[in-house]
C-alpha cells in the first residue's frame, strides 16, 4: 500500500489545547480525510515529541512530523533517543524538524518567558546534529531511516539543511523562497512549505485575521524580516501593520473562492519546487481546532501533482 505523505498535509498548534480522546479522534479524521501529514508546533502546550507518539499512536497511515522541534527545549541527547524511538515504532511515518527561537546572544522573551538560546543560529545548530549523531543510543535501531529535517529560512540555514540533513521544513515563506530553497537544496533533498490559509468568506474579517498573523512574526525581528527583504520587500512594507502585498504572500485565501485561492497557491509552491505543502489554518476562534476547515480543504488532497518525491515510508525524499 503507498503510504506516502503526498503533497498536502496539515500544520497546527490546535490539538495542544484539546483533551488527549479528543486529539486521537482528530488525528484519525485528518487521517481519513485524505492529508498525508500533520506537522506539529511547539510552544507551551504538549511536548512536541511526547504528541507525536500520541498522534502515530492513534493512526495507521498518517506521517507525523515537528514542525518544528525547538532545540533550546531539550537537550540532544533526549532529542535524539526520542527521534529513535518514534522512528523504531513506526517505521516512515515520523520526521523530526528541527529549529530554535533565538535573537543574537540575548536569551529570547518568548510569549513573556524567557527561552535558553544560544549564539549564532547556524553554528549552534550544527554543533546541537554534532551532539545528536554522538549519542551511543542503545535502543533498537528504526528499520529504515526517517527523514530529519531543518526549520531553515537564510541562506546559510537552508546550506546547511543540504548538508547534514534530508531537507526543509520552511515557515511563513513566499513562493520566491520556494523556489531558492530548491536551488539551494539540490534536486533529491526533501522540501515541506507551511502556508498559513484563510478559508473565512469575508474578504475583511479574512484580511484582518491575515495580517494579524503576519505582523506577530515580523514584530520578532530577525529572521523572518530578513528573509522578506531578500525578496524585494522593504523595510516600510513590513513594519508592524505589514503591507498588502506582504499579507499576500505569506497567507492564501480569504473572501469568496478562498478554497480555489488555496488550492492555486499549493500548486505555486508545488511548481516552484516543493514536494509537500503543509496547510495552517487561522480562524478566530484562537485554540479551537478548526475541524470545519480541515473538512473544507480535504476537497484538495485529490486533485493535486505530484513533485516527484514525498515525505515516505522509506524515511527519505523518493
Amino acid at each position: 500500500m503507498d503510504t506516502t505523505a503526498g503533497p498536502l498535509g496539515l500544520w497546527t498548534l490546535a490539538l495542544d489545547k484539546e483533551p488527549a480522546p479528543r486529539v486521537r479522534e482528530l488525528a484519525a479524521e485528518i487521517e481519513s480525510l485524505g492529508f498525508g501529514a500533520l506537522w506539529i508546533g511547539e510552544e507551551f502546550g504538549r511536548n512536541v515529541l511526547t504528541h507525536a507518539g500520541l498522534l502515530l499512536g492513534a493512526t495507521d497511515r498518517l506521517v507525523v512530523g515537528t514542525g518544528i522541534a525547538n532545540i533550546f527545549f531539550r537537550d540532544p541527547i533526549a532529542m535524539a533517543a526520542a527521534e529513535r524511538s518514534l522512528a523504531e515504532a513506526h517505521p516512515g511515518r515520523f520526521v523530526l524538524g528541527l529549529g530554535g527561537h533565538r535573537v543574537d546572544d540575548r536569551p529570547l522573551i518568548y510569549l513573556g518567558h524567557r527561552v535558553p538560546s544560544g549564539g549564532r543560529a547556524v553554528s549552534t545548530m550544527g554543533a546541537y546534529l554534532d551532539a545528536m549523531d554522538a549519542v551511543p543510543l542503545q535502543s533498537p535501531p528504526p528499520s529504515v531511516p526517517n527523514p530529519r529535517v531543518l526549520g531553515a529560512l537564510g541562506p546559510k540555514m537552508l546550506d546547511l539543511a543540504a548538508e547534514r540533513t534530508d531537507g526543509a521544513l520552511p515557515y511563513l515563506v513566499p513562493v520566491a523562497h520556494t523556489e531558492d530553497a530548491r536551488t539551494r537544496l539540490g534536486p533529491d533533498a526533501l522540501l515541506a512549505v507551511e502556508q498559513a490559509v484563510v478559508l473565512d468568506p469575508d474578504p475583511d474579517r479574512a484580511r484582518d485575521l491575515a495580517r494579524a498573523h503576519v505582523a506577530k512574526y515580523l514584530a520578532l525581528g530577525g529572521a523572518h524580516v530578513k528573509d522578506m527583504l531578500r525578496f524585494g520587500y522593504t523595510v516600510e512594507e513590513l513594519s508592524d501593520d505589514p503591507a498588502d502585498r506582504v499579507v499576500d504572500a505569506l497567507v492564501a485565501g480569504g473572501g469568496p473562492g478562498a478554497l480555489d485561492a488555496v488550492a492555486d497557491r499549493v500548486r505555486a509552491h508545488l511548481d516552484a519546487g516543493a514536494d509537500h505543502v503543509c496547510l495552517q489554518v487561522l480562524t478566530a476562534r484562537p485554540g479551537a481546532a478548526p475541524v470545519a476547515e480541515w473538512r473544507e480543504l480535504a476537497e484538495l488532497t485529490g486533485g493535486l501533482p505530484r513533485r516527484g518525491r514525498a515525505v515516505s515510508r522509506a524515511g527519505s525524499a523518493t
